[in-house]
């Protein structure tokens, strides 16, 4: 009786330890997708590099730039020519100019708000619209030349 038990016992870890082996084996087939970061984690070092890389372009001059009720300007965040990222409190949206006008590529909500409304083109302008506790916000954009800028809605 007592042997039976003992095989029991050392079958049953055996098994243990063998789905443990199979699992981790799988794990490391399919890659970081499942266990860590894409592209990996980048240090303060190169975070800093990136950072202060490029510096925020100034709007051109005569150009409007979006605000919202509380008067804060929503401010572009990227130096390419086509295409542009620009934030407000509310949340973010990039941009680009295409030869059917202006159209947006992608828009994030800051935390504690939402979309309440978006147009993204192509078009001679587009906008997306967040909305939380903190208020309400929009950002509406058309090209002037090639470049996405931020107007004032109409």
């Amino acid at each position: 009786m007592r042997r039976r038990w003992l095989l029991i016992v050392v079958g049953w870890l055996a098994t243990a330890a063998l789905a443990t082996l199979i699992g981790l084996g799988a794990i490391r087939l399919v890659g970081e997708s499942l266990t860590g970061t894409p592209g990996g984690v980048r240090g303060e070092d190169e975070i800093a590099r990136a950072l202060s890389a490029d510096p925020p372009p100034l709007t051109p001059s005569g150009a409007p730039s979006a605000s919202s009720p509380s008067g804060v300007p929503a401010s572009p965040s990227s130096s390419s020519s086509a295409r542009r990222s620009f934030a407000t409190a509310g949340g973010t949206a990039v941009a680009e100019c295409t030869p059917e006008g202006v159209r947006l590529v992608s828009w994030a909500p800051a935390q504690g708000f939402r979309v309440r409304d978006v147009d993204r083109g192509p078009d001679d302008d587009v906008e997306v619209k967040f909305e939380g506790t903190g208020g309400e916000y929009e950002l509406k954009l058309r090209c002037l030349g090639r470049e996405p800028v931020a107007v004032e809605d109409d």
